[in-house]
């Protein structure tokens, strides 16, 4: 450690750190403009100037780095009056009548500070001002070129938005391709707002809402990733949302839905009371008598048909607390394993085919080992779009010199900065994979180390032999040449992490796609080491977490085997737990449409709209005697088939705990109160277990206590306290109070005694198959601005970039069908058929499509097939057989 001192007091420091740094963590700050932690400094404003004993000259303390014996100064009246020279210059252009009507940012803060209100003497500029953006008001009069804007896009966020144009007096900041902001190539992450020092840019909502008088940390309630914000409020209302700068997963970073796309949880839609269908209509009642009704009608169910005829789906939105008891409901109230959640129709293949060949269906890596991986593989994921935050770290390694490989049959925006992208036909994963396999052998690529322990290696090899690149290219569509690049970069290129999406796991051979991932990695020597892996890339906020809690029909808290460890839970929970075998979500649907599966409680999970072949799904849904929807809004399962409106908290109306994609879990903290009657998830299922009897298992009083609960059946999580999430999260496994949690999983997989078992996947075709009627295969997806059935972002501002669905065609498909970008298709498939408007690109390649499932008045899935994962049933939504003809541009969509 340095020894320093600073006005006087000795302090010390960690070598490294900058004099700023120091000045920061000792409450010895100075003024700053042109500075933010998330930026390289460069000592721009000149306010931070400091003096050092034996130096001639005051020097920036952003771009000094300590040295041990510094004595510093940091307010004498030399450097103050530095700073307020340079203060008067910049008052001097900026607008006083701006300064009049909003004068709390950083900028007009230090202003009043140094007493210099006189000499804001500058006007407003009309023709500066850019209103094009829905969410960002820019206003360029007000800009001190401290150009923390271009640097924060270009150095967080891996983007070029911004741009300082001219030099000296005639320096101006405006997008980089010289348009507006809103037609730039700008992705609304609000980055460049949220440095703004002196209120060139401000969020929209700013300017129209109340002053914020709280803040909460939390976490994002939208993708896997597992961002932490700051929700700022007033009077129980939101109003903004901030990032955490010392986040240890965004790092102060948020996305456009994380940053904008909050507006949902006060939608004039929300339904806040209870209802109860009563014909085409729907009634609201009591809380007193919804819960009443349906612990009545589900022991109704029960008494004629058996516990087995009733199922219940927890929700990747609702928190690992609220899981917990969806799971422990249906298992001691209910009397059966029928519990299942939307893992189901996403990464229950990842978790099914890392558990078979790992032991742990799980991340093997966290996010930090972007900065250490040497070569990153993305494989059917799209971060740039779906997990935005994860995407830009990797632009940002791409950028210092790590090799990309896009596995992706779209030419997503990641290709662009890829070493290689490789382009698979739909369905074509397994026979791709196994060729990169085949190539490491052939040409002597594999570990050492991975051959000691691997038994069945000759085996393999044998098996590998009918997959050659050459063998599988007209197959997979991809040139053999790229499968051996590929296949050499991962192998040779290492540390090299593997992350991967749906675009592998919704497949019928979705689980198998996941275990040649697990062979690459294995055979390669990637896994268990930092920077390597294999890392799924979870689709909602606690998916991984709502599986993990055990709403899985094959599985408990832990993710732990029900046969194996049925007699421990039961006398953890003091309650008998059945040995018969659960159905999922997916044999749910099958045993209602056969009349054998009666009564269905969903949490936050619109089946309706987002299960494949919607058409057997809504006759599934129509056919039970009680369908409950405990949602925040009256969803497409609610309006077509529900019995029973339950109105749920959003996040920020409750506490708890999410689990991210790399294990991580974090504090979920209440910023406002519920709206009108609507109660956490936890407490709604809790009070309907009393009602039927089962009250003294779920006398719960907070979410904490349901998390110790959790932790006293959980040993891989029981280290990991309220009270140690304070601050951050925790990676399981974490046994014990002082472990540390577990950033790496499976390091020990090559020790001495360990055997691994590698998988021979044989390729099997999908059914889906191309014909003269159904020439074209449709890919199904997210997009960046609208998050999965649009439930949340089509209630927020966000809704404004991409307002409706829409298929991507390949210019030479429109051409040959004659359609023109932005006119109605009509698409057909073997299930179904629906309007949907046309828009050209390059991304996707002839004889492909591609569209968004967001919009109710589409209803895309009435397209996808009811193929399946042959392990876990996942439903194929990635490969869907269909004809395109034009409609013209006059049609309603929802024709």
């Amino acid at each position: 450690m340095f020894q320093l001192i600073i006005n006087g007091r000795s302090r010390t420091c960690a070598p490294g750190q900058t004099i700023l740094e120091v000045l920061r963590d000792t409450a010895d700050d100075v003024p700053v403009l042109c500075a933010d932690r998330r930026l390289t400094p460069i000592g721009g404003c000149r306010l931070c100037l400091v003096e050092i004993k034996g130096q001639t000259r005051p020097v920036a303390a952003c771009t000094t780095s300590v040295a041990d014996g510094m004595e510093i100064s940091t307010h004498t009246v030399e450097i103050e009056r530095l700073r307020r020279t340079q203060l008067r210059l910049l008052a001097r252009d900026y607008p006083r009548q701006a300064f009049e009507d909003d004068s709390s940012n950083a900028f007009c803060t230090l202003i009043r500070s140094y007493g210099l209100e006189s000499e804001v003497i500058g006007t407003a500029h009309p023709e500066l001002i850019d209103d094009s953006h829905p969410c960002i008001h820019v206003d360029m009069s007000q800009c001190i070129h401290c150009f923390r804007c271009v640097r924060i896009c270009e150095e967080l966020a891996g983007r070029f938005v911004w741009r300082a144009w001219n030099r000296g007096d005639q320096t101006s900041i405006r997008p980089a391709d010289g348009t507006n902001l809103r037609d730039s190539d700008c992705v609304s992450c609000g980055a460049c707002v949220d440095t703004c020092p002196s209120g060139a840019l401000i969020d929209k909502r700013d300017l129209q809402l109340a002053v914020p008088t709280t803040e909460v940390r939390t976490v994002c309630a939208y993708c896997g990733t597992g961002c932490e914000l700051h929700v700022a409020t007033n009077q129980s209302s939101v109003i903004s949302v901030r990032p955490v700068v010392d986040a240890p997963v965004n790092k102060g970073h948020l996305c456009v839905k994380g940053r904008y796309g909050w507006e949902f949880v006060n939608a004039p839609d929300r339904i806040t009371e209870p209802m109860i269908r009563e014909g085409q209509q729907w009634q609201r009642v009591s809380w007193e008598h919804a819960i009443r009704f349906v612990a009545e009608r589900l022991q109704a169910t029960m008494d004629q048909w058996g516990p087995d005829a009733v199922g219940i789906l927890g929700s990747a939105r609702a928190t690992n607390e609220e899981n917990y008891i969806a799971q422990k409901f249906a298992r001691v109230v209910i009397g059966t394993n029928n519990v299942d959640c939307c893992a189901r129709v996403c990464h229950a293949p990842t978790a099914a085919g890392m558990k078979l060949m790992l032991g742990t269906g799980a991340a093997t890596n966290s996010f930090d080992d972007i900065e250490l991986a040497r070569t990153i593989m993305v494989c059917g994921a799209n971060p740039r779009e779906n997990h935005p935050i994860v995407g830009d770290r990797i632009v940002q390694a791409v950028r210092r010199g790590a090799d990309l490989i896009v596995i992706d049959p779209r030419r997503i925006e990641l290709a662009d900065h890829a070493t290689l992208h490789l382009q698979p036909r739909p369905g074509t994963n397994i026979p791709l994979l196994n060729a990169m396999a085949h190539t490491i052998f052939q040409e002597g690529l594999h570990d050492p180390a991975a051959a000691d322990h691997i038994d069945k290696w000759p085996d393999f090899q044998n098996f590998l032999s009918d997959y050659s690149p050459a063998a599988v290219a007209d197959v997979c569509g991809v040139d053999a040449e790229l499968i051996r690049a590929a296949a050499r970069l991962y192998a040779t290129q290492k540390p090299a992490m593997c992350f991967h999406g749906l675009g592998v796991t919704e497949h019928l051979q979705g689980t198998e796609g996941v275990m040649c991932l697990v062979n690459l990695a294995l055979i390669t020597g990637n896994i268990g080491r930092p920077g390597a892996g294999v890392n799924p890339l979870r689709g909602q906020n606690n998916v991984q977490g709502s599986a993990h809690m055990g709403c899985d029909p094959g599985i408990l808290t832990g993710s732990v085997p029900l046969a194996e460890h049925r007699a421990r839970f039961e006398a953890a929970w003091q309650a008998p737990i059945s040995s018969r075998p659960g159905l999922n979500l997916l044999k749910m649907m099958d045993a209602a449409e056969e009349g054998k599966f009666k009564a269905l409680w969903a949490v936050g999970y619109d089946i309706g709209l987002t299960n494949p072949n919607t058409e057997s799904t809504l006759a599934a849904l129509r056919s039970l005697d009680l369908l409950v929807v405990q949602d925040l809004f009256l969803t497409e399962t609610a309006r077509l088939a529900g019995t029973v409106f339950l109105p749920a908290c959003s996040s920020v109306e409750k506490d708890g705990t999410f689990m991210n994609s790399e294990r991580r879990i974090q504090r979920v903290r209440k910023a406002i109160e519920p709206r009108g009657e609507s109660r956490t998830d936890w407490e709604i299922m809790c009070q309907v277990a009393g009602a039927m009897g089962k009250a003294k298992h779920f006398a719960f009083q907070d979410a904490e206590e349901i998390w110790n609960e959790i932790r006293s059946v959980w040993p891989a999580g029981a280290g990991i306290t309220y009270a140690r999430l304070e601050n951050g999260g925790l990676q399981w496994p974490c046994p014990t109070e002082d472990h540390p949690g577990t950033t790496i999983l499976h390091k020990e997989i090559f020790a001495d005694q360990n055997r691994i078992k590698l998988r021979q996947i044989a390729f099997l075709p999908t059914p889906e198959q191309t014909s003269d009627e159904y020439p074209l295969l449709l890919i199904t997806g997210r997009a960046l601005y609208q998050f999965n059935a649009g439930t949340m972002t089509g209630r927020s501002s966000t809704a404004q970039f991409q307002p409706e669905d829409a298929v991507q065609m390949a210019p030479a498909d429109a051409e040959r069908l004659g359609i023109g970008e932005g006119e109605f298709v009509r698409i057909r498939s073997r299930y179904g058929e629906i309007a949907i408007k046309a828009t050209v690109t390059t991304a996707v390649k002839a004889g492909e499509l591609f569209a968004t499932f967001q919009s109710a008045d589409v209803f895309l899935n009435r397209l996808t097939s009811r193929t399946r994962d042959r392990f876990v049933q996942t439903p194929e939504y990635k490969v869907t057989a269909v004809r395109v003809d034009p409609v013209g541009s006059t049609v309603s969509i929802a024709e």
